[in-house]
Order: C-alpha cells, then structure tokens, then sequence
C-alpha cells in the first residue's frame, strides 16, 4: 500500500471514494469498506444517465461530456452527505485528476483510493463478469484515459488488487482510521 497525504495538516476524512478503471474491483472493496465503517454506500455506476450506458453496453468510450453529469451526480451526493453531517464511501472510476476535483469539490475531506492492477489481471476480471453494461473492449480507453493520483494536492491510497478484497477494505479502513483518520 502506498499511502499518500496532501500536506501535513490533520484532515478527518468523511468520504472515501475507490477508483479504478472497469474491472479493478471498485464496488466490491468500497462495500466491504462501507460495511466495515457502518458508513452508507452508493455504487457510481446506477448514477450514470441511461445515454451513458447504452454507449458503453455498444463498447463506445465515454468522452468528457458524457461523463460530466456522472461527476457532477457523484459530487452532488457528497455534497448532500455533508450538509447531513453523514460520512459515506462510493466507487466511481475518477480517471482523471480533474474528475476528482470536480467530485471532492474543493474540499479536503474526501480520500481516493486507487486500485491498480496489471491490465491481464483486469481484463481476466472483466471477461469474467456477467450482466455489466462495460464490455472489456473498452478497457484499453480506460486505461489510456486514467490518471494516477499525485499527492499533493490530491489525497489517495493506492491498492494493488492482487491482494483479496477483504484484505484491502481492512486496509483502506486501518489507513483511514489509524492514522488519526488522515489520509
């Protein structure tokens, strides 16, 4: 695990959102950390508009335009988990570094945590899979579009998804937690 701080100023963090391009296991790890913290969760994909899934189920790569109301949906529901005081964790893709802005809004309380993993092992995952709009034809666009997090300014975690699920919810919940919930 790389653990990675923006400066050295003592952040609680509230949101964890799990990154990743299509495959990397993104909904499973952030569900197991949700359940681990009691903190709700919301899976990024059912905040996609329909246009945007049909375009991925045809295998055609989302352009910026049609990811932005997928961020700004994301960010929003960060947005109402603050002004309810609530914390929560989402998996969303947050490819790039401007996606990631647009989603932690400005704010230092959000932690991104990037599950990285060899492009054979994905694709092995995403062939796999049964009954998901993303096809592993467009694995290739995801990758070329992904932007590690660089610290600073961002605040990130990065996984490698060679380790169980279980294992790295535990560490994403222990980095989060027992670093006098820094990140």
């Amino acid at each position: 695990m790389d653990w990675h701080r923006s400066d050295e100023r003592s952040m609680q963090i509230r949101y964890i959102v799990v990154m990743g391009v299509a495959g990397c296991g993104k909904s499973t790890v952030a569900e197991r950390v949700a359940e681990h913290l009691r903190w709700p969760f919301i899976e990024g994909d059912a905040l996609h508009p329909a246009a945007n899934v049909a375009k991925m189920r045809q295998g055609t790569p989302l352009d910026d335009a049609d990811r932005l109301p997928w961020l700004e949906a994301i960010a929003q529901a960060i947005r109402q988990w603050r002004s309810e005081g609530r914390p929560g964790v989402i998996a969303c893709s947050a490819l790039r570094h401007t996606y990631r802005e647009i989603i932690a809004g400005g704010c230092d309380d959000v932690c991104f945590v990037h599950l990285h993993g060899s492009r054979d092992l994905i694709a092995r995952r995403l062939a796999m899979r049964r009954g998901h709009f993303m096809p592993v034809g467009l694995l290739d666009s995801q990758l070329a579009t992904l932007e590690e997090p660089k610290v600073p300014p961002e605040q990130a975690i990065r996984l490698d998804i060679e380790v169980p699920p279980e294992q790295l919810a535990r560490e994403v919940v222990n980095a989060v937690l027992g670093s006098a919930t820094t990140c």
